[in-house]
């Protein structure tokens, strides 16, 4: 399995969300506490989630939070969306920590028809994979964060991590807690005895409007990075789109936002893809665990070079975590 054409097949499906830059509106009101923020808020539910815990909101401007969008929000009581349907107008509390977001105090107050569901970005690109020499994707230049340019054939010979976000999501536990992954998995990954050291991540940000090399570096300070071991790409649009669908990442703009769902994808040193994590949440455990296996496919040879020779048939030689 070779590293486009693997990502071509990813089939499982993430958890879709929206995340937004902060905008204050006069509208409604922030209460603050120590290390939590508390807003109140109205929404129409969109969807109840097969979670149970999980409940996806178009929600109004947030004061002092984020403007208007659609979001996944979790509960910690469960009985919070007992009754609850696709069309309820409901007020609630959302609780933000550095760590972890949910809402609480929900009452209904209303009903209203729920339109239908936008069609995801990620799905648009209209020129399909085909069973070509070598997909030109391996060679385009993408803009890394010193604004230079970085293709993902660069990286041949080494255990890969890549993930997609954007950079003024606000809530800790989806883009930043992606970035948060990565950032702890390079510590402990830096910190093991004798470890080698042919791994780099990859964070490709589908906010190609805002998300500049110089807005990319400021991001990446913020989580101390080292860029011998960790880019943030940009690139034109249709180019980072076609790379998020090859990954399986769907998202839409939704009112200067975005809905996205979550991928952290593990390439090894061959190429070959070894393992998907289709969630969010603390993964940097994982990842320190599948990057030291992918290091291990140095001694076989490097595929990478001649992908998209043949399509592939599925994911028997990857997993999905």
């Amino acid at each position: 399995m070779r590293l486009i054409s693997a990502l071509s097949s990813l089939l499982a499906s993430g958890l879709v969300l929206s995340c937004r830059e902060s905008l204050p509106e006069s509208s409604l009101r922030a209460e603050h506490g120590k290390g939590l923020r508390t807003f109140l808020a109205r929404g129409v539910v969109k969807e109840l989630q097969e979670d149970g815990s999980t409940v996806v909101v178009s929600h109004e401007a947030i004061a002092n939070y984020m403007d208007a969008m659609t979001m996944p929000f979790k509960v910690k009581e469960l009985k919070e969306l007992a009754g609850l349907r696709a069309g309820d107008q409901i007020s609630f509390r959302l609780s933000v920590t550095d760590e972890e977001s949910w809402i609480a105090q929900i009452t209904r107050v209303g009903t209203v028809r729920v339109e239908d569901h936008k069609q995801p970005v990620g799905t648009e690109v209209s020129e399909a994979l085909t069973p070509a020499a070598r997909h030109p994707l391996l060679d385009y230049k993408f803009s890394n964060e010193l604004g230079q340019a970085v293709s993902l054939s660069d990286f041949r010979g080494q255990a890969l991590a890549i993930t997609f976000f954007f950079t003024r999501c606000p809530i800790p536990d989806y883009c930043p807690r992606l970035s948060k992954n990565f950032q702890e998995a390079s510590i402990k990954l830096a910190s093991v005895p004798g470890a080698p050291t042919n791994w780099h991540f990859l964070s490709v940000s589908f906010d190609t409007e805002f998300d500049s090399p110089a807005v990319l570096k400021a991001y990446g300070e913020i989580y101390h990075y080292d860029p011998a071991h960790w880019s943030f790409l940009t690139g034109a649009a249709d180019k980072v789109g076609e790379l998020a669908r090859l990954s399986d990442v769907k998202f839409e703009r939704d009112a200067g936002s975005f809905n996205h769902n979550f991928r952290t994808l593990i390439i090894d040193t061959a190429g070959h893809l070894q393992t998907v994590f289709p969630t969010g949440g603390d993964l940097s455990n994982a990842i320190v665990d599948e990057i030291l296996k992918a290091m291990a496919a140095t001694n076989r040879s490097i595929a990478l070079a001649p992908s998209l020779t043949q399509p592939t048939p599925g994911l028997a030689q990857s997993s999905t975590r």
